[in-house]
C-alpha cells in the first residue's frame, strides 16, 4: 500500500493547540495542516480551492481527511473530480452552517453521497450543531454515523485533547497510528 496522507482540515476559528486535530497534524507520520486564509470570516471558495489543491498535491499517496465542524461543510463541497482523489474521512462534528451567520456562505450542505468510505462521530449535545441533523449528514453522505453521548463540540473546551477514540476510527479507516499514540488518555 502507498503511502497516507493524513489531511487535518480544521473548522470555524481553527484548532488549538491543545485540541485533538493539532496533536495529530504534530505527532502522526504523513499528517499535514490544511491552512486557511481567514478562520474567522471563512469563504467556501477559499476553503475548498485550499483543502483541494492539498488533495492533489499528495499525488500518488493515498489521501484520509480529518476534518472537524466547518471543515467538514468544506469536505462535503469538494468537486467530484477532487473527491475522486480521496480515500477515505473521519468527519468530527460537523457544523450546521445555517445556525451562524458568519458560516452562511457554507450553505446550503450538499447532500450527495460521498465517493470515499467515510465516518462521521458527532455529539448527542453539539452546540453547534444537533444531533439529528449530523445523523442527516451521515445518511446524505453516506457515512457511518457514530454517536457520542454528551460530548460537547468534540474540542478541547469539552475535554478532548489526544482523544484515543477518535485515533480507533481512523484505525478503522486504514491509517497506521502508532501504538504509543493510541495508548494516550483523553483530556
Amino acid at each position: 500500500m502507498s503511502r497516507t496522507r493524513l489531511l487535518v482540515v480544521p473548522g470555524w476559528r481553527n484548532s488549538e493547540p491543545a485540541h485533538w486535530q493539532s496533536l495529530w497534524a504534530a505527532r502522526l507520520p504523513g499528517a499535514r495542516r490544511v491552512v486557511q486564509d481567514d478562520w474567522l470570516f471563512p469563504r467556501q471558495e477559499t476553503w475548498v480551492k485550499h483543502l483541494s489543491e492539498a488533495i492533489l498535491d499528495a499525488r500518488d499517496e493515498r489521501v484520509v481527511l480529518v476534518a472537524h465542524g466547518l471543515g467538514c461543510m468544506a469536505v462535503a463541497h469538494l468537486a467530484p473530480e477532487v473527491a475522486a482523489h480521496v480515500d477515505a474521512a473521519l468527519l468530527v462534528a460537523p457544523a450546521d452552517p445555517e445556525r451562524r451567520a458568519q458560516l452562511a456562505d457554507f450553505a446550503p450542505v450538499p447532500c450527495k453521497r460521498l465517493p470515499f468510505r467515510s465516518i462521521l462521530v458527532a455529539s448527542s449535545n453539539d452546540p453547534c450543531c444537533p444531533v439529528r441533523l449530523a445523523g442527516a449528514y451521515a445518511r446524505a453522505w453516506g457515512s457511518e454515523f457514530v454517536r457520542l453521548e454528551a460530548a460537547g463540540h468534540i474540542d478541547v473546551k469539552a475535554g478532548f485533547g489526544p482523544w484515543p477514540f477518535g485515533l480507533q476510527q481512523l484505525v478503522r479507516l486504514g491509517v497506521e497510528v502508532p501504538p504509543s499514540e493510541l495508548l494516550h488518555r483523553a483530556g
